[in-house]
């Protein structure tokens, strides 16, 4: 990695762990240097990309025009000769997809909530000219009051002629595609939208695909038909709901407009959906405003223009944080004590050096999500003049009963696949006027509340209390997910030592504290310093240090309890049963790095498997969290193997 690549980055962030990787991107943890506020950055490769470079590009295009409060916000882009930086807004929760698995389905009032935050996400950007394309479970992430934010727009298409302007190309995640879509006709992005989203309520409140099947060709039959289970625990309201989104013919399809004030999503509540922005584009805040004139010591007009320029450069970036720090009540304030530095070229070396991550060099940190958008490019497939940017995996769906994987049924398509088409003609630079669009109605400031105090999360001895907010100010449930480390999200490196990476590894970090220990004296004797390096390395002592003892974790939905109290139980049992599930892995300490190939070598899933101790007396679990692959071939796999364990 080219030092400079990274040189404009950290003058205003600091890097912490990893928490996602992809094919060819991966997003770690930052902090924002003048603000304090944490930031997801996606770090991507041009040359990687090859032909995804337009896609990059569309979503960054994209979320520059959108502002919302169920949409994730972008801060910042960065872009260099070989690298792409889009700094983001952080969602500590993880994966909505994740959120059902944990939970194996959801109640009708918790998912109720969340698909009012959809609907208010997607009748926006569908106010905006836009059509998403790829709605689905793993492309909504939770944040930190548990409010949904909609992310990866590399699909999305802006029509040049409006909404109602046919589309041609077919994409998306081939479970979520509507009947139009597979039959390869033109449709109209807003009618296939909504019927991902009934494709994605049915999933929040089964556990399970409406359309399912191993064979590509019998789950196209499927849902051309539009034919699926109603299992016995919904109620009337949601199945007439799920029928009237779920319509093979697209004309017959409820509109988004119809789903704001629709009886099943108005229980409980006393005004429709609010799809409109509490923050729209443009808007200019006053106490943002002021305090960065003072700090840059700029006039406030002068900063006033700077701001509204909207470059995505470090100037959007200190006042959409500082707008994001104001709008949760903190202190409306830039951090004094920042300093940004010129960092040395030998710091820029050793930082970058430890950068590349590959299945054996991974991190040590908490992975709360993987954005959908990172797996593309070698992995595309071409079908019928459709484009799916996904695995071979995502086309094969499988049943929700744990049985192992057999990757010789996967039914070969690539033969059939013709030459890729071009999004160009279905997307245009014009922007909408920044009145909303007219076929949703006015969008008045009344606030309304809950009917009833009618939902509280289940597992509440994992999931932490919130305070009860009335749905003019989120859509939200009044329990929120406790993060697994705190440490993630409360430890702040200093700015002297943000160009150190923190993808140590354990042997690493153990000399580290070594060297603290003897009050920093790093000159000793050449023969002790030889000495101690090949204590440090030597195989039996770098296995001691790493199985010091697991982590300590707080209980979170992504961590599986068990009822074996010994951690090298746990550990000794996944690694008896990984190798007869076909999953190679590496160990690093109470960490398990796995990954299944393909026949023809082809990594197809990455996924973490950790042995924690909960903050709870005698408890002992499993912290899981997929990498790369398909998500519900994960949740197959991952309960496959732990229910084979003897726990």
């Amino acid at each position: 990695m080219a030092v400079d690549d990274y040189k404009e980055l950290l003058k205003h962030y600091e890097l912490h762990e990893t928490i996602g990787t992809g094919g060819f991107a991966k997003v770690k943890l930052a902090t924002h240097l003048l603000t304090g506020e944490k930031v997801a950055i996606k770090i991507m490769d041009k040359e990687s990309l090859g032909d995804d470079l337009p896609r990059v590009k569309t979503e960054i295009d994209a979320m520059k025009n959108l502002s919302h409060q169920h949409v994730c916000r972008l801060y910042h882009v960065i872009e260099t000769p070989k690298k792409i930086f889009m700094i983001l807004e952080y969602c500590p929760g993880g994966e909505l997809f994740d959120y059902i698995i944990a939970k194996d389905r959801l109640t009708e009032e918790e998912a109720r909530v969340f698909f009012r935050q959809i609907v208010s996400a997607v009748a926006y950007i569908h106010s905006r000219g836009y059509a998403h394309r790829d709605l689905k479970p793993e492309n909504l992430l939770i944040d930190e009051d548990q409010n949904l934010k909609l992310i990866d727009f590399g699909l999305c298409a802006k029509p040049k002629g409006g909404m109602d302007y046919c589309l041609m190309t077919c994409c998306g995640s081939p479970a979520y595609a509507a009947p139009e879509l597979i039959q390869g006709k033109a449709y109209i992005g807003s009618e296939a939208d909504i019927w991902s989203m009934g494709v994605l309520m049915y999933a929040l409140m089964c556990g399970y695909l409406p359309f399912d099947d191993d064979n590509v060709m019998v789950l196209y039959k499927r849902i051309m038909r539009g034919k699926y289970d109603i299992p016995r625990w919904l109620s009337p309201g949601s199945v007439l709901l799920l029928s009237q989104m779920l319509q093979v013919d697209p004309k017959k399809r409820i509109s988004v407009k119809h789903l704001l004030n629709h009886p099943w999503l108005m229980q409980g509540y006393n005004c429709p959906v609010e799809w409109y922005s509490k923050w729209p584009l443009g808007y200019m805040d006053e106490d943002c405003i002021t305090e960065m004139s003072v700090y840059f010591k700029r006039s406030k007009p002068s900063m006033s223009n700077l701001i509204s320029e909207w470059n995505y450069d470090h100037t959007t970036a200190n006042y959409l944080l500082l707008q994001a720090k104001k709008s949760r009540g903190k202190a409306v304030r830039l951090l004094r004590s920042s300093v940004i530095l010129e960092p040395s070229a030998s710091s820029f070396k050793e930082h970058v050096s430890r950068q590349k991550l590959d299945f054996d060099g991974g991190n040590q940190g908490e992975l709360p999500y993987v954005f959908g958008s990172m797996d593309f490019s070698d992995d595309e497939l071409f079908y019928e003049d459709c484009t799916y940017s996904t695995t071979e995996q995502d086309f094969s769906r499988y049943r929700y009963e744990l049985h192992s994987v057999d990757s010789a049924t996967a039914t070969p398509i690539r033969s059939v696949m013709p030459s890729k088409k071009s999004e160009d003609k279905e997307n245009s630079d014009s922007k909408l006027p920044k009145n909303e669009g007219p076929f949703l109605p006015p969008a008045p400031w009344t606030p309304c509340s809950k009917k009833k105090g009618i939902l509280t999360t289940p597992n509440n001895n994992i999931l932490a209390s919130a305070k009860d907010k009335s749905c003019c100010t989120k859509d939200t449930p009044n329990k929120k997910p406790v993060l697994v480390n705190d440490d993630i999200i409360t430890g702040v490196i200093s700015p002297e030592r943000r160009c150190r990476s923190v993808d140590l590894d354990l042997n690493q970090a153990h000399l580290d504290s070594a060297q603290k220990k003897k009050g920093g004296k790093v000159f000793g004797s050449l023969e002790r310093g030889l000495d101690k390096v090949i204590t440090m390395l030597t195989p039996s002592k770098r296995k001691a240090c790493a199985r010091d003892g697991p982590r300590k974790l707080r209980a979170h939905y992504n961590v599986t309890m068990t009822t074996l109290l010994n951690p090298d139980h746990i550990l000794n049992e996944l690694t008896r049963v990984l190798p007869l599930k076909n999953v190679d892995y590496v160990q690093k300490g109470y960490i398990l790095k796995c990954k299944t190939q393909s026949d023809f070598g082809k990594v197809t899933m990455q996924f973490e498997l950790e042995v924690c101790q909960v903050n709870k007396p005698d408890v002992v679990g499993i912290r899981r969290q997929r990498l790369k692959g398909d998500a519900w071939v994960y949740k197959r796999l991952v309960e496959d193997i732990l229910s084979s364990c003897k726990m």
